[in-house]
């Protein structure tokens, strides 16, 4: 039997708890479908990127914090977590932010910042390894009471937590850098966010990903865990020779901008097929096209076929 060249596109998914029939929780599931998907249950996300931001070698036992400059927007009656893409927050001004911030956070972590990247830093979880966290990918846009980090089994770590937050909020609030950034128009950075935490040992990748010969993205993600993997990464697919496809993992922001790239390598048969992963309800799906897919159904038999646009598709 001939192996089937295909390519597996996954889209990113939403959470559960946003649907009207999904049941009520105490507490948010750790991570978004997608991310629960690539790394597993525990979603020990900030090992990862610290793995594809650096040249670092990784403990793969050691217990990592992912920790991040954010704005929380005030509301009438509660504070909104803004996304990194709305920050606009630049490399001197992460420096110099953290550079405030580094003797509270070194203290109460007990041990230095492994890596600061411009929206990243890094650090050994140490007593904070036992928090529920979530990203910002999760709670952006969302009342933060619901998503700040949770006791698990050791009780008064959130509260240690929050403490450490609340003196950074103070710091920052007066910091020079604020006032430059109110003056330009940015919000400004008045909190820091940790998520992420966990060890590259919790990683639990899937099969398909494991055996992709090249894996597609440009998230940061995936930058780890081709790494960790030992695959060939690149952010965008390639416009001319379709032969990499095959058997190659694609995650986009904007899938349907990659989409007539994937649809060509079919009609080319470069690939046999594509499966669309995506996640409604939060629950994983997958979906095989071929070139026969492609076409709309039409009980109209002279009609010319006409072929399916991406919006039709992503509906399906």
């Amino acid at each position: 039997m001939t192996h089937k060249k295909r390519f597996t596109l996954m889209l990113s998914g939403e959470d559960a708890l946003e649907l009207d029939d999904h049941p009520i929780r105490s507490a948010p599931l750790g991570g978004l479908p997608h991310e629960r998907f690539l790394l597993g249950e525990k979603v020990p996300a900030a090992p990862i990127l610290l793995l594809g931001q650096s040249q670092l070698t990784v403990n793969p036992d050691e217990m990592i914090a992912c920790l991040q400059p954010v704005h929380l927007h005030a509301t009438r009656d509660h504070l909104v977590l803004m996304s990194q893409g709305q920050v606009d927050l630049n490399h001197e001004e992460s420096v110099k932010l953290l550079k405030v911030a580094l003797p509270f956070i070194e203290e109460d972590f007990q041990g230095p910042v492994l890596l600061q990247g411009q929206h990243y830093w890094f650090i050994a979880a140490g007593p904070f390894a036992s928090l529920a966290s979530h990203s910002i990918d999760q709670a952006h846009g969302r009342n933060i009471d619901w998503w700040m980090p949770r006791d698990t089994h050791e009780d008064g770590v959130a509260k240690t937590w929050r403490k450490l937050q609340n003196e950074i909020q103070m710091l920052w609030h007066i910091d020079p850098i604020n006032e430059i950034r109110e003056q330009r128009g940015a919000p400004m950075i008045n909190s820091i966010w940790i998520s992420g935490i966990g060890k590259l040992n919790d990683v639990q990748a899937p099969e398909l990903l494991k055996q992709a010969q090249n894996i597609y993205g440009e998230h940061p993600l995936l930058v780890g865990l081709s790494k960790l993997l030992n695959i060939a990464h690149q952010k965008k697919l390639p416009l001319a020779n379709f032969s990499d496809l095959a058997n190659g993992f694609g995650w986009f922001s904007h899938p349907e901008s990659i989409w007539p790239t994937l649809k060509q390598a079919l009609v080319d048969k470069v690939v046999d097929e594509v499966t669309i992963i995506d996640f409604p309800k939060g629950e994983k799906r997958d979906r095989t096209f071929t070139t026969r897919d492609l076409q709309k159904k039409s009980l109209l038999f002279w009609r010319k076929a006409e072929e399916l646009n991406w919006k039709e598709i992503a509906k399906q």
